[in-house]
């Protein structure tokens, strides 16, 4: 019954799908000489449309040179603004490269709605001015964006502490890895937040305060093996980062094979963020199919979206003691009735050294029976093979997983499914 509810909603989907479709096009066939003006321009090399003119409260400048010179060019949809309307999420899909070189996709990203980007400009102008609209650049210097100036050696925990998730519970050791790693100056490499400019140091605490997405990729980057797209560069309120690839969801209905690779993926990421060498605990807040991507030619699972990411460093746990520092925690499971639903508490996140939260979310709301996304219940591994099902071991340990019944008994279950997948995808390590 629940499996024909799920298929109803799935089939009411793509008929609402269709009929905006529908609708768009006749926008499109009302508007055809505006259509054709919004393809051949370029807007990517345009200082107004990458809002170049609001920096240093921006996300910075670095690849400004080759959006200027007309390096990047929007696919051809991504050309059309009447989309913008259904692109509340301001990503775009964008070619680079030059002609002889060959080009490569890439993603550009906003990080943010129109409304949150104006909401932006309109903090720092209530708390330079105590108005709603004011001269960005005139008011920044009276914000703390601008406190920190060339006399200060150090970006410390007390003058950052709470601003975003990644900075939620900072220690010493991840503002200096945070600074050392800004791929925004070209003086990358030290920890000494003096050693950047006024208008680096703006960009820095901005991106840190409302949406500290490109840090968290510059910090832990996917060339040191992190599971995370890879930062390119910026121009205004526009970054880059590589394509990775088509959403996990579109893996949704795949071939039973390659959902058990990528469910053994995913708690692959799950472990690699909670227990690492570096001792950093990267929590993911926002656990949802269309947060990850999987490479189309190494089938590899990416995280691409990376604002809602808690830093939690374990040596300082260790060193500080705080209360129950030592007693794991196990999250409690959250059986709402909407997408995406998880249950955390960031104070505990930010003082324990043993925490089940990435196995809780990806088991809770990309892989069990409880995962619901877009009409479909039943998660990634939905409908396993008829041997799988009569042995009932992954149905028993996915429950467990997401819900246990015992005692720490979600961090046992992750273990033996990790091994469980990986023998069902022949991925022994």
């Amino acid at each position: 019954m629940l499996r024909l509810v799920s298929l109803k909603l799935g089939r009411l989907y793509r008929y609402v799908k269709l009929a905006v479709l529908g609708s768009l096009a006749a926008a499109l066939g009302l508007n055809t000489h505006s259509l054709l003006a919004s393809l051949q321009r370029n807007e990517l090399s345009e200082r107004r449309f990458l809002q170049l003119n609001k920096c240093p409260a921006c996300w910075g400048t670095s690849w400004c040179r080759k959006f200027l010179n007309g390096q990047l060019r929007l696919e051809s949809w991504g050309r059309l603004r009447l989309l913008d309307f259904f692109n509340v999420k301001n990503v775009y899909f964008a070619r680079y490269g030059e002609p002889r070189e060959g080009s490569r996709r890439v993603v550009l990203k906003r990080l943010g709605s129109a409304q949150e980007l104006a909401d932006i400009d309109t903090k720092i102008c209530r708390r330079a001015t105590g108005r709603g609209r004011c001269d960005l650049l005139q008011a920044l210097p009276a914000t703390e964006f601008a406190s920190l100036n060339g006399d200060v050696r150090l970006l410390t925990p007390g003058a950052v502490e709470g601003w975003s998730d990644l900075v939620r519970c900072p220690s010493q050791r991840l503002l200096d890895r945070m600074v050392r790693r800004y791929a925004e100056t070209k003086d990358s490499g030290s920890f000494l937040l003096r050693n950047l400019k006024d208008s680096e140091r703006m960009q820095l605490l901005i991106t840190l305060a409302f949406n500290p997405e490109p840090l968290v990729l510059q910090s832990f980057p996917s060339d040191e093996g992190w599971p995370f797209a890879k930062y390119l560069g910026a121009c205004g309120r526009m970054v880059a980062v590589n394509y990775v690839g088509e959403e996990l969801w579109s893996y949704f209905n795949a071939p039973w094979e390659k959902r058990v690779d990528l469910a053994w993926q995913l708690m692959e990421i799950a472990e690699q963020l909670t227990n690492n060498d570096f001792e950093f605990a990267l929590y993911l807040l926002d656990v949802s199919f269309d947060n990850f991507a999987v490479g189309p030619r190494d089938g590899k699972v990416i995280i691409v979206d990376a604002e809602n990411v808690l830093v939690a460093d374990k040596r300082l746990i260790r060193q500080n003691k705080p209360e129950n520092w030592d007693v794991w925690y196990e999250s409690k499971f959250d059986d709402c009735d909407k997408e995406a639903c998880l249950s955390f508490s960031k104070e505990i996140l930010c003082a324990r050294v043993t925490v089940d939260h990435n196995y809780y979310a990806v088991c809770q709301n990309l892989l069990s029976r409880h995962a619901t996304w877009r009409g479909t219940s039943g998660g990634l591994l939905h409908d396993p093979p008829a041997d799988i099902a009569k042995d009932g071991r992954l149905e028993a340990l996915l429950d467990e997983c997401a819900n246990p019944k015992t005692r720490y008994g979600r961090f046992q279950a992750a273990k033996e499914l990790r091994e469980y997948l990986a023998q069902l995808s022949n991925n022994v390590r």
